[in-house]
């Protein structure tokens, strides 16, 4: 049985290969073929190219790569409809996905789009070209399937895989302790970790920014050290090269930044405070109850379309998933490195402001917790079954 799947970032990577695995449990002999990423490798995918290619964000950006993205297009269609796959699974980047899955769907080919888009940041007018083209939508977050019942659309909430791999309810203290002796940070300074994304542009939007914020805390607090996990190769060698024309007049701050290749999971728990690109790395700093700053930060004209379509009051995943505003969100002109600097350090200064997100983290975790891989690959199974009857 042939399986086609596309995932464009690292997130859909890490749900892809989730559901590669829970999917071989019930058909062993399943192939995968599409686009994907290092994870979905290890267990046996064939990426027709890599999955870099795809991670592009924006309205505008991808306007320079469309002859390479409709080329990629053309060779899924003609490759998967040509050996007749069973199902077409689409993760996350709806921008290319949902125009694939309208092609495979016109062939015949059963699709599904795992993690919905943002119907209900952007308005309602993608929710009929999802009607035409998805056969079945995977949300993760119970607040999504409202929208896709009322349309008549197949939906089935399985929740998010990273809440199923975080244990709720653990001893944060020892929990930082732990990570900060394996990355070898003092125990006693104040650690902030930083994410400012695993995309090429957002890194090129927001790192020079965040450096440039921990440069100005170094002056409040000269004991405090930064962590940056790095998502991949290519990325650590962006940030190493922001990194040291930051540093070009102050080498000896160099000291306080530790760059680690990958490990963001332990890089936010030996932090007491996480700042970072607004995106699933938000969602991972809530379930592991880290505190955090949030940025978003788009090209000039993106953000311009943007703030015209937008129909939400947050942009990220723990204010929306709250429905109020347990964080703070720095938008566009605001991430600046005063404006950063100042809010990392009143959130470093507060402890009660910090341990008073911990019960709300802990609620929303077990509310996604709904063992996400087999519950995926069981609705995606079942679709199969009822397409072959």
């Amino acid at each position: 049985m042939l399986i086609g799947m596309v995932a464009g970032e690292t997130s859909g990577d890490m749900l892809g290969a989730g559901l590669m695995h829970a999917i071989r449990q019930r058909h062993p002999q399943a192939r995968f073929v599409g686009v994907g990423g290092p994870l979905m490798l290890a267990q046996g995918f064939e990426s027709i190219t890599p999955m870099e290619r795809l991670s592009v964000m924006g309205f505008v950006e991808p306007l320079g790569r469309l002859p390479e993205l409709l080329r990629l297009k053309r060779d899924l269609v003609t490759r998967l409809s040509s050996e007749q796959a069973a199902v077409f699974i689409g993760i996350d980047s709806p921008g290319f996905n949902l125009r694939l899955e309208q092609n495979l769907h016109d062939v015949g080919i059963k699709t599904v789009h795992y993690v919905s888009p943002s119907v209900w940041a952007w308005g309602k007018g993608r929710i009929k070209k999802i009607a035409r083209a998805v056969d079945l939508m995977l949300a993760l977050f119970p607040f999504e399937s409202e929208i896709y019942q009322q349309q008549g659309i197949p939906v089935h909430c399985v929740g998010h895989s990273l809440a199923d791999r975080i244990e709720p309810g653990q001893d944060q203290a020892w929990v930082r302790q732990q990570a900060r002796a394996v990355l070898q940070v003092p125990e006693t300074a104040p650690v902030v970790c930083l994410m400012p994304g695993s995309r090429k542009d957002e890194v090129q939007r927001l790192a020079p920014v965040f450096i440039a914020a921990a440069l100005q805390c170094l002056v409040q607090k000269p004991d405090l050290q930064f962590v940056i996990p790095c998502a991949n190769e290519r990325r650590r060698e962006q940030i190493d090269t922001l990194l040291a024309q930051a540093l070009v007049d102050a080498p000896t701050a160099r000291q306080a930044f530790l760059v680690t290749d990958g490990g963001s999971h332990q890089a936010m728990q030996a932090a007491d405070l996480v700042l970072l690109a607004s995106g699933t790395a938000t969602l991972e700093a809530l379930l592991l109850k880290r505190p955090m700053v949030v940025c978003y930060r788009l090209s000039a004209l993106t953000w311009a379309l943007a703030r015209r379509l937008v129909k939400v009051p947050f942009i990220s995943l723990p204010n929306l998933l709250a429905g109020r505003e347990l964080v703070p969100e720095l938008l566009q002109d605001q991430v600046t490195a005063s404006v950063v600097s100042a809010e990392v350090l009143s959130w470093l200064d507060d402890n009660a402001r910090q341990e008073s997100l911990y019960d709300a983290f802990e609620a929303i975790h077990q509310s996604i917790r709904l063992d996400a891989d087999q519950q995926a690959a069981a609705a995606v199974c079942q679709l199969l079954d009822e397409a072959a009857h």
